[in-house]
Parts: C-alpha cells; sequence; structure tokens
C-alpha cells in the first residue's frame, strides 16, 4: 500500500474512532466491522492509544469548566471543609468509585475482551440498541448533589460491560445513570467525566506498548493525522451528541444499532 493510502487510512480510521466515541453506537464495534468490511488491518499497537487519548482530549476540552469547578471545589472542601463545595467533592469521590470495578474487570478478564468479529459485534450492537430504546422516554429527577454510593458502582459496573466491542460506553453507562432516575444532563456529564479517569489509566498502562512498538517511527505521521483527526471528530461529535440528549432524541441511535447490527449478523458471518 502506497504511503498517500496509508495516510488516508489512518484518518479515515481516527475520524470514525472520533465521531463513534462521544455517541451510543460503540467506537470499536464500528473498527471491528469496518476491519472485517474492508480487510483493513492496523499495523503497530500504539494506533488505538493514540485515537482514545484524542477522544480524551476533546472530552476535556468540551467539559473543561466542569472540570476545571470540581478541581477547585475538590481542594476547597478537602482544605476548608467548605459546605458549598461538598457536592463538587462528593461527584470527584463517585468518579473515583465507578471507576474502580472497570479497573478489576479489564484486568482480570483483559483477554476475553480482546479479539471480535463483525457478527458478534452485530449481536452486541444489537444489545446496545435495545437497551437505548429502553430509556428513550425517560426523564430522571437526580441531579449532580444527589448520586450515590449505589450508583456509581452501578454505573462502572455498566462501564465494565462496554469492554466488550459492540457495547457502548457512552450508552452502557447513560443507560445505567438514567435507569437510576438521574437527569439526562447528569447522567451525560458523570459519564464523560468518568471516561476522563479511565482514558488515562489505559494509557498509562500502554505506555510500553507504545515504546516497544515496532512501526512507531515509521508510522509515526499517520499516528500523528489519526489522532488530530479523532480530537477534532470527536469533539464535534460529542457536542451534537449533547443536543441529542437534550432533545431526547435517543431512539434514532437505537434505530442506528439495530440496522447496523442486524446487517453485520446477516452478511458478515
Amino acid at each position: 500500500m502506497s504511503e498517500f493510502w496509508i495516510i488516508v487510512k489512518y484518518i479515515l480510521l481516527g475520524t470514525i474512532q472520533g465521531i463513534t466515541e462521544p455517541i451510543p453506537i460503540s467506537s470499536s464495534g464500528h473498527l471491528v466491522i469496518l476491519r472485517d468490511l474492508f480487510d483493513l488491518e492496523v499495523e503497530g499497537l500504539s494506533f488505538e492509544i493514540f485515537v482514545n487519548f484524542g477522544s480524551l482530549i476533546a472530552v476535556l476540552l468540551v467539559y473543561r469548566n466542569d472540570i476545571i469547578r470540581l478541581i477547585k471545589n475538590g481542594f476547597r472542601y478537602i482544605v476548608s471543609r467548605d459546605p458549598e463545595a461538598q457536592s463538587d467533592f462528593r461527584f470527584i469521590l463517585f468518579l473515583v468509585i465507578a471507576t474502580i470495578p472497570t479497573g478489576i474487570i479489564g484486568f482480570l478478564f483483559e483477554d476475553l475482551f480482546g479479539e471480535s468479529t463483525a457478527f458478534t459485534v452485530g449481536i452486541t450492537l444489537l444489545i446496545t440498541g435495545g437497551a437505548l430504546w429502553i430509556i428513550r422516554n425517560l426523564r430522571g429527577n437526580k441531579n449532580d448533589g444527589e448520586i450515590t454510593v449505589k450508583d456509581a458502582i452501578i454505573v462502572g459496573l455498566a462501564q465494565s460491560v462496554a469492554l466488550i466491542p459492540g457495547i457502548s460506553r457512552s450508552g452502557a453507562t447513560i443507560v445505567a445513570a438514567m435507569l437510576l432516575g438521574m437527569k439526562q444532563e447528569t447522567a451525560l456529564r458523570f459519564s464523560f467525566l468518568l471516561y476522563i479517569p479511565v482514558s488515562l489509566g489505559l494509557g498509562i498502562l500502554s505506555v510500553g506498548d507504545m515504546i516497544t512498538d515496532p512501526n512507531m517511527s515509521a508510522l509515526a505521521i499517520p499516528y500523528l493525522l489519526a489522532f488530530m483527526a479523532s480530537i477534532i471528530a470527536s469533539y464535534f461529535a460529542l457536542k451534537w451528541f449533547m443536543g441529542i440528549m437534550a432533545r431526547g432524541n435517543l431512539k434514532y441511535f437505537a434505530f442506528y444499532c439495530f440496522i447496523v447490527g442486524i446487517l453485520a449478523i446477516l452478511f458478515m458471518r
């Protein structure tokens, strides 16, 4: 494959990863389908690390004001026990609690979540679509300050299920949060702020793979372009998804998952 087409391939895959990461249709599942559909092989171990880090930067940009407020109020509560900062401190604590199940399950069962086929992704996309359909009309009443330890653990466990390709991470966490009675805005914020520690943790654990990746020097430019494409695509996809959530149109993502899942099962055995 020529250098030009290698660059095009990585930009395309970075863009698709970026678009599908924030919205509840499973980025990992789509990459599996594309790999099987077009016989695409991604050289090197570092591609996924780069594009996931691109999505992380996009999340940090979109939620920068919330992150700054949480950090400030978290430290303020630790130092002065200011009751006005307690809610944000508890929110941070619950994010930490929700991260633990994913870390433990991912560590213990890493080998089970590795390889997948387009056919199995089709099945898991149907599961994702069904879960989104169930919550399509839900309107919770819990805000940020009303989240409990139980809520955090359940959302964390839901995120662990999304280690399976085809189960959307954002979809699983938002579905769990809304079934627990959270408002749409709170469910969305908790889901994507929860993505930050998980993504950072995976990045740190993958440093060794990047260092030993024999393709790093040869694919430095394609990796960089995929990384930039992921940032841009994730940013605009997340902003768009926030608008969709505000209008309560999750059913369209359910329809999409049903259609792609059925097609993958029927034609990609």
